[in-house]
């Protein structure tokens, strides 16, 4: 694959993103593509290694045929590249910006050498496919007659409705949201994920023959057991939307805010008004304390670096990760390493310094003497041996560690318990210990007849690319119960023109 020599020949090259002192005043994505000469470059450099563990269970969950693309991208077959893709993967042009690239984690290559590009020519696959137009609506020749419904929107939930309408089955997506797109739209900041990019994917799923339904909150403003009375199947894809929480003296205080809707107030202000209307939760002015080093807590620190913070500190409970792997995490495994992602180099161009301090814990929020939160307390930690055989460390406080750190807006990102409760309790579906849905992985299937469950939701916090797997799995699950289950009521078989 790629060229015999070129990982020899050529040194590795990613997305070249704009200066983080300068992105920072807008809300546009911070990537620059390479030329395609570049590109070219990067694709061959992908080995004729035998055994690629990049598309294994190790590198990606959706099983991308990457060393073809990488070779098809060498060769200029950009055409061929994109049909490969998609054979696996519905969305590249999501995966290609925001997943976090187990793939080149397990890449051979990254034994010796830094790892292919493998993100970065993913992303223009897809890129270059939807400016040449190669992405078209492909709406199915012929209907079964069986009608689908698909809660929620985010990537698993679009995953199964995009295979379940390929399929011939009629699919309609419900989101509580204004938007389609679920964590794509309003759980990832713009400048990480354009929202345009979102919407072109859901525009074609449309044309396609999907139907959305918006603001409407299964559970809540739409009765479950309706749902399910008017459906021949549904799959949940609600996502993982219960935050974990900090219960800690002065935890009550005004300023302490969940990370999650203090991304989704952003985007939505951004898309409804650019901002104009307010009606978001801004940092301008302030000093900001982000407790949860992931994902989102690094997106809540270029939200707020954006919005014009005083200052900016990430607080993390773990030790501080290696800079190259520890003995217990070898190759192919996803390398636990010290990483620096966009919004802790904003934080550093703007603020002069990394904003992360690790092996921290809060012991207290400050008030105001106004009911709003002023500043916190924390002390330092160390993790020792679990106290019984197979248990958790234990987390040991320093003694004379504890300092006050000026806090005026504080954003917990330290990740989700599981979906809501309200949707299980109506359509009577079993949960695990930790509140998913019951499903086992493979069949997708829940304690109730005819209901599926994927993503989040059922397999607890996860990678977009995850979602987009159990996506799929699931849409395969429900296409093998229609196979074998007959319903009471078979509805009328509908054909429709490919158009």
């Amino acid at each position: 694959m790629g060229k015999a020599t070129g990982f020899m020949e050529f040194k590795r090259r990613v997305d070249g993103d704009r200066d983080p002192a300068q992105r920072v005043a807008d809300f546009k994505e911070f990537h620059d593509p390479l030329p395609e000469e570049e590109l070219r470059r990067q694709g061959a450099r992908c080995m004729d290694c035998g055994v690629p563990f990049c598309q294994s269970e190790f590198g990606c969950p959706v099983n991308n045929l990457i060393p073809e693309w990488n070779d098809l991208v060498y060769r200029g077959r950009w055409r061929e590249a994109i049909d490969r893709l998609h054979l696996t993967n519905n969305f590249p042009e999501f995966t290609g910006r925001v997943c976090p690239a187990p793939c080149e984690g397990a890449c051979v290559l990254g034994i010796i050498e830094p790892a292919v590009t493998i993100k970065t020519l993913e992303n223009a696959i897809a890129d270059r496919a939807w400016d040449e137009g190669w992405i078209v609506p492909r709406p199915p020749a012929v209907r079964t007659g069986k009608r689908v419904a698909v809660v929620g929107s985010g990537p698993a939930g679009l995953a199964a409705a995009a295979q379940l309408n390929q399929s011939g089955h009629s699919v309609t997506v419900y989101e509580r949201d204004d938007r389609i797109g679920g964590l794509l739209m309003y759980g990832i900041p713009n400048m990480k994920l354009d929202k345009a990019t979102v919407q072109r994917r859901v525009d074609l799923l449309a044309a396609e023959g999907v139907t959305f339904v918006t603001n409407a909150e299964i559970g809540a403003g739409v009765d479950a057991r309706q749902l399910r009375d008017e459906s021949d199947a549904i799959v949940l894809a609600t996502g993982a939307r219960k935050p974990r929480d900090l219960p800690v003296p002065g935890r009550s205080l005004d300023g302490i805010h969940f990370a999650t809707p203090f991304l989704h107030q952003h985007t939505k202000s951004l898309l409804d008004s650019n901002f104009e209307d307010g009606q978001f939760t801004s940092a301008k002015g302030k000093h900001v304390i982000v407790i949860g080093g992931g994902d989102t807590g690094n997106d809540c620190i270029g939200t707020s670096v954006r919005d014009g913070c005083a200052s900016v500190t990430n607080l993390e409970v773990l030790p501080q990760p290696p800079v190259e792997r520890a003995p217990n995490n070898p190759w192919p495994t996803y390398p636990r390493i010290f990483r620096t992602d966009y919004g802790h180099a904003e934080a550093a161009a703007t603020g002069g310094q990394d904003p992360r301090l690790y092996s921290v814990n809060v012991k207290e929020f400050i008030d105001d003497g106004n009911g709003h939160v002023k500043a916190l307390r924390l002390v330092q930690i160390e993790w020792g041996k679990p106290a019984t055989p197979g248990g958790r460390p234990e987390m040991i406080e320093i003694p004379g560690t504890e300092q006050v750190l000026d806090a005026d807006l504080v954003l917990l990102a330290m990740g989700f318990l599981g979906p809501e409760a309200l949707l299980a309790e109506q359509l009577e579906i079993a949960c695990d210990p930790r509140s998913n849905y019951q499903a086992a992985y493979g069949k997708f299937a829940t304690s109730v007849e005819g209901i599926f469950a994927a993503g989040d939701c059922r397999r607890g916090q996860s990678l977009v690319v995850w979602a987009i797997n159990e996506g799929r799995g699931a849409a395969r699950a429900v296409d093998r119960y229609f196979s074998t289950v007959v319903t009471s009521a078979p509805r009328e078989v509908a054909v429709a023109a490919a158009g």
